[in-house]
C-alpha cells in the first residue's frame, strides 16, 4: 500500500526531505521542463513531484521535473559547487525555479548577486528563471515584508518571475489565522504549507488556474499519495489565486 501523506485538520504535519538525482541528459522538448535549484525549503514535502503531479492532473503534461537541491545551501554554494550549473546548460528547460533561505537582511546581498548569476545562465539557455519566495521562521515574522523585498528584487535582477508562494501563506491568514503552515521546527512546512506553495507555482508556471486542482493525487507512479481534506484544499486553491493576482499588480514581479 502506498504511503499517504495526509491532512485530515489543520494541525496534522508531515515533512519528508528528498534530493533527485540529477539526470545527467537533456530534457525531453516535448515536455513542459521544469528544474528546481534550492535546499530544504525546496524538497520538504516533495514540492517538485508535488508541481508535477498538480500540473499533470490539469491536463498540461507531459511535464518533466528535476531537482538539484541540498540542506542548507544558498545560491552561492550551489553556484560553487557547479552541479546546477551544469544541469542548466543541459538546456530545454522551459524555466528553472530558484530559492535560497529568507534572506530578508543579512542574506539579501548573496541572494541578489546569485540570482542575477544564475539568471543569465538560466536565459542563455533557453529558459525564464523564477525566484521562490520563501518565508522567515515563525520566530522571526517581522521579517515578512523584508523576504517579500528580497525575493522581488532577485526576479528582477534574474529578469525573471516571482513566485509569492511564501506571500500566498500571509493571504491565507488573512481569513484563517489558525491555519498551520509551520511544522515543528517552526521553520519547514506542513503538507498544508508546501500544498499552498505548489498551487502558487502551478499557476504561474503553467497558466492553469489552481481552482478545481485535485485535493487527493500520487507524487509519481509509486510515490506516495497526498490527501487533503476537499473543504481545505478548495480553500488553499482560492488563497493561491489571489495571491498571484495581487503579484501581478506589484512593480517587481513578472508583469
Amino acid at each position: 500500500m502506498l504511503p499517504i501523506l495526509a491532512v485530515a485538520t489543520v494541525s496534522a504535519c508531515l515533512s519528508l526531505e528528498f534530493e533527485e538525482p540529477t539526470a545527467g541528459q537533456a530534457p525531453n522538448p516535448d515536455n513542459l521542463n521544469i528544474l528546481f535549484i534550492g535546499n530544504s525549503l525546496t524538497t520538504t514535502n516533495l514540492l517538485p513531484s508535488m508541481v508535477e503531479a498538480l500540473i499533470d492532473s490539469a491536463g498540461l503534461g507531459p511535464i518533466e521535473v528535476r531537482t538539484t537541491a541540498a540542506s542548507n545551501y544558498g545560491l552561492g554554494d550551489h553556484w560553487f559547487d557547479g552541479d546546477a550549473t551544469d544541469e542548466i546548460e543541459l538546456g530545454g528547460w522551459d524555466y528553472v525555479v530558484i530559492q535560497q533561505g529568507p534572506s530578508a537582511t543579512e542574506g539579501r546581498p548573496s541572494l541578489l548577486e546569485y540570482s542575477g548569476r544564475f539568471g543569465e545562465v538560466i536565459r542563455t539557455s533557453g529558459a525564464v528563471p523564477a525566484l521562490y519566495m520563501v518565508w522567515p521562521s515563525s520566530a522571526r515574522a517581522m521579517d515578512w515584508d523584508g523576504v517579500k523585498e528580497s525575493y522581488q528584487m532577485a526576479a528582477t535582477e534574474a529578469q525573471g518571475i516571482f513566485l509569492p508562494a511564501g506571500e500566498a501563506w500571509r493571504v491565507a491568514w488573512e481569513s484563517d489565522s489558525t491555519l498551520q503552515f509551520y511544522g515543528t521546527d517552526g521553520f519547514h512546512p506542513t503538507i498544508l504549507g508546501t500544498y499552498l506553495a505548489a498551487l502558487v507555482i502551478v499557476e504561474q508556471l503553467s497558466g492553469a488556474s489552481p481552482i478545481g486542482l485535485p485535493a487527493r493525487f500520487h507524487l509519481g507512479s509509486d510515490g506516495p499519495v497526498v490527501a487533503i481534506t476537499p473543504e481545505k484544499a478548495d480553500s488553499l486553491q482560492v488563497f493561491a489565486q489571489e495571491a498571484n493576482a495581487r503579484e501581478r499588480q506589484s512593480p517587481l514581479s513578472r508583469d
